[in-house]
């Protein structure tokens, strides 16, 4: 409703980039019996930011502190009931439901119970499954175990039969009585040997049995069996690989060490019976048992699911409710309580052309709240600096980001924002310039921006999420990227006739390598960027070097004066003449009377096609100025000219330097004598108070100010030079991009096309694909983000941009539905 009214009145927001909205310090009187209906409505609205008039108080002893509980408290059950569902598999209905008028008591005793049921529900499964999965053990031990002392019984019948074959033949008369002996002495030297059954991790098995080994000082026998399939243990619920273990032992103390090493490996113990018959029926009943337990835990999960699924079907509706009333109470426990206690008072920063919107909003929650009294809305005079406002959308606030990730632009502050749209992507193209790699990066770019409905509803990891955040940034690289790469004329390193036949041919035969010396101009110039001729030429080098670098200081050396000139807007709109005369002035005149004529030198040596050395005019130009430029002129009284810039940057250092500190002060002075002139009324005293309030209580320490200006200045001074020579990364990084593109090209690709082998020829396509893709789309795209970014926030918004402001962020229930999708 909100965005209608935005849409169609006639208080819209201007699209202006350039300068933040006019913000106004507004001041709402609410009464008590409107003021959830008044927050609530400026809530959906999403226009003003409440300053906390109660910052010396603690949660616990604001106004709403209970109401604040009692929901977080409803949020921490949807929470859990989100946990329980995701575990279930039960999706939360994301269907429009029926806008039907939800009581807040009524649910929180519905989520209660809701709760309640779950949590019994819950302990009732954990329990039947920890049994389950107890008797599962059991059952392999049963058949494990039992496996152990069914081979050890058919070995021992099996040996006592051998044995009796071979007495049989040796009886004599004496025999009946020796073995009568013999059997009443083994008799009274038997044992009595004890087992202890169970499962142990299999990882921990070796251990396990070595530990009991020397514990029991190797009076044990251990007998082990693996199981087939991973069992889920009963005490931590996870499946886990296990052997079943039967450990054989005499004497009680030996008992009593084995169970210990039992409890320390977190190995489960199961009784075990030597009775085959009764293992038989212990099988049986185990079995039985195991049939009734999954029929008990599948109709406890059926119920449970149904249970999750009614919940899931309201979910959505309830969550946003829960965080909305809470974020109510929260921006309630902001406002101020008056003394007679029946209205609430806040204060915030809202747009101006937000005015009637608000006032439209606070009229209909008096009317619907029934309140005899309707809400006061005043706008208040302020020397605050108020928050920065910019509107933006999909597509520009991935820009806005890159400038805010620096600082947020102080309140009307010139935006850099506006041209790193164009700019940023510029300058990475120009590191960047291949239309090969370009029209990579253009299908990754589109691939997320055709998608980007069904992603952004989607949980991304961090660097995917950042990715599509920036799919519109990616976007604009890649089309200038393209762009640069046919005025380079490279498509994978590789250069192409698009436009026209090159404008070169040879002489003669003996120019096959293509070298300057055997070419002669045959056509016309080619039409668009560097002729294809130029590349894998000898000349190359040297050709393409001398482009990049003179094209770099003209790209640097113009985005340069643009902040400059930005530093003048400023200055301009904020009134403040001094800067425009002692800052903007000196500076514009300072770098162009060296950088900008070195730029002007650049251009009439290619539009002339001098042999003059441009180093030797530079330097030449401040040691001896006075010299005649001989070859290296290039125009009618250059050295004339030479001079006067010379002089120029020479007067421009203390022109910035010295005025403005001594302006400064006569200002403070005269503004001191204002303030003790007698004045004739009261209403002058107020104006006089109104029109100084920022000024006349200021303490002025002239050695700080000349000390702040003299900074100032030594760093626009040396920062002009380094600034200009930074920019050179612009060349040296579109440099390493392309030879490295060629180097991959040809001792991968072309190397394998050489060996007239399909195997070899797919393996170099392969890793030419590979490192393509890894070296030159990813870690040189990073590269050339990273310096574009530096070139922007050192280079460019050092000449203008403070970036000292915070950001305006309104009380809106937008944000709160973001969370809950």
């Amino acid at each position: 409703m909100a965005e209608a009214r935005v849409a169609g009145g006639g208080c819209c927001p201007p699209m202006d980039l350039f300068r933040s909205e006019a913000m106004q310090l507004v001041q709402l009187i609410i009464p008590i019996e409107s003021a959830h209906h008044t927050v609530s409505y400026i809530g959906d609205l999403g226009l003003i930011q409440f300053k906390d008039l109660n910052a010396d108080k603690s949660p616990f002893q604001r106004t709403y502190a209970a109401q604040i509980k009692k929901f977080g408290e409803m949020a921490r059950k949807l929470r859990f009931f989100k946990e329980q569902m995701e575990k279930a598999g039960v999706t939360p209905s994301t269907k429009p439901m029926t806008q039907t008028e939800i009581d807040v008591d009524d649910l929180e005793v519905k989520l209660g119970e809701f709760e309640a049921e779950l949590v019994e529900m819950n302990t009732n499964n954990e329990k039947l499954q920890r049994s389950y999965n107890e008797l599962v053990e059991y059952k392999l031990v049963l058949n494990k175990a039992g496996g152990f002392f069914s081979s050890a019984f058919s070995s021992a019948t099996a040996q006592q039969k051998e044995i009796e074959s071979q007495q049989t033949g040796e009886e004599s008369l004496d025999t009946p009585l020796l073995q009568d002996r013999e059997i009443s002495i083994e008799s009274s030297k038997q044992v009595k040997l004890g087992f202890i059954t169970g499962l142990v991790s299999k990882e921990k098995s070796m251990p396990f049995e070595r530990i009991i080994f020397r514990a029991t000082r190797g009076n044990v026998y251990t007998r082990q069996a693996a199981v087939e399939e991973p069992v889920i243990d009963p005490v931590s619920g996870e499946q886990v690989e296990k052997n079943v273990f039967v450990v054989f032992y005499s004497g009680e103390k030996a008992k009593t060490k084995i169970l210990r090493i039992c409890e320390a490996f977190g190995a489960n113990r199961y009784s075990f019976t030597e009775d085959f018959g009764k293992q038989v029926q212990m099988i049986s009943e185990v079995s039985g048992r195991l049939a009734e337990l999954r029929t008990a835990i599948d109709a406890g999960l059926l119920q449970k699911s149904k249970l999750l699924q009614t919940i899931g079907d309201q979910f959505v509706q309830w969550n946003t409710l829960a965080r909305k009333e809470k974020s109510i109470y929260h921006t309630m426990n902001m406002l101020s309580l008056d003394v007679t206690k029946k209205c609430l008072v806040a204060e915030g920063w809202s747009p101006v052309f937000a005015t009637n919107l608000i006032q439209d909003a606070l009229q209909r929650a008096a009317f619907d709240s029934n309140s005899q009294v309707g809400t006061i809305f005043q706008v208040l005079h302020t020397s605050e600096s108020p928050p920065t406002y910019f509107h933006t959308n999909k597509f520009t606030s991935a820009f806005q980001d890159i400038v805010d990730a620096y600082g947020v632009a102080k309140y009307q502050e010139a935006n850099p924002g506006v041209y790193t749209i164009v700019t940023f992507p510029f300058l990475f193209a120009v590191m960047f310039g291949d239309w090969g790699h370009g029209i990579c990066l253009l299908l990754a770019a589109l691939v997320f921006i055709i998608r980007e409905k069904k992603l952004s509803g989607q949980k991304l990891g961090d660097i995917t999420e950042m990715t599509f955040g920036g799919r519109y940034v990616i976007l604009m690289m890649a089309l200038f990227s393209i762009y640069t790469g046919i005025i380079y004329n490279e498509f994978f390193s590789v250069p192409f006739e698009l436009f026209a036949p090159s404008a070169y041919a040879c002489r003669d035969l003996s120019c096959r390598d293509a070298t300057t010396v055997g070419l002669i101009k045959a056509r016309p110039t080619y039409p668009f960027g560097v002729d294809p001729v130029w590349h894998g030429s000898r000349s190359e080098l040297p050709f393409l070097n001398s482009l990049k670098m003179k094209m770099s200081i003209l790209i640097g050396v113009a985005q340069m004066n643009l902040g400059i000139i930005l530093s003048y807007f400023n200055a301009a709109y904020f009134r403040n003449s001094l800067n425009v005369w002692f800052q903007f002035i000196p500076q514009i005149i300072f770098l162009n009377s060296l950088f900008g004529y070195l730029s002007l030198l650049i251009i009439l040596k290619w539009c002339t096609g001098s042999q003059a050395d441009l180093y030797h005019v530079m330097i030449y130009m401040f040691l001896s100025p006075t010299d005649e430029l001989g070859e290296n002129q290039l125009f009618p009284q250059q050295k004339t000219v030479q001079l006067v810039l010379l002089l120029l940057a020479l007067v421009s250092v203390p022109w910035m330097l010295l005025p403005k500190p001594f302006l400064l002060k006569m200002q403070h002075q005269a503004r001191q004598g204002e303030s003790y002139m007698p004045l004739q009324s009261t209403e002058e005293s107020l104006q006089l108070e109104a029109n100084h309030d920022s000024h006349g209580h200021e303490e002025f320490e002239f050695s700080e100010v000349f000390v702040h200006q003299m900074i100032h200045t030594i760093e626009f001074v040396l920062g002009a030079v380094s600034n200009t020579a930074s920019y050179l990364r612009l060349w040296a990084l579109s440099l390493a991009h392309s030879e490295l593109s060629s180097v991959f090209y040809e001792k991968v690709l072309l190397l394998a096309w050489g060996y007239n082998n399909i195997i070899i020829l797919a393996v170099g396509a392969i890793l030419f694909i590979f490192v393509t893709v890894g070296v030159l789309l990813v870690m040189e795209t990073l590269s050339a983000f990273l310096h574009a970014l530096r070139l922007h926030w050192v280079e460019f918004q050092n000449k203008f941009y403070e970036g000292d402001g915070y950001k305006f962020y309104p009380f809106s229930f937008a944000s709160v539905n973001d969370e809950v999708e």
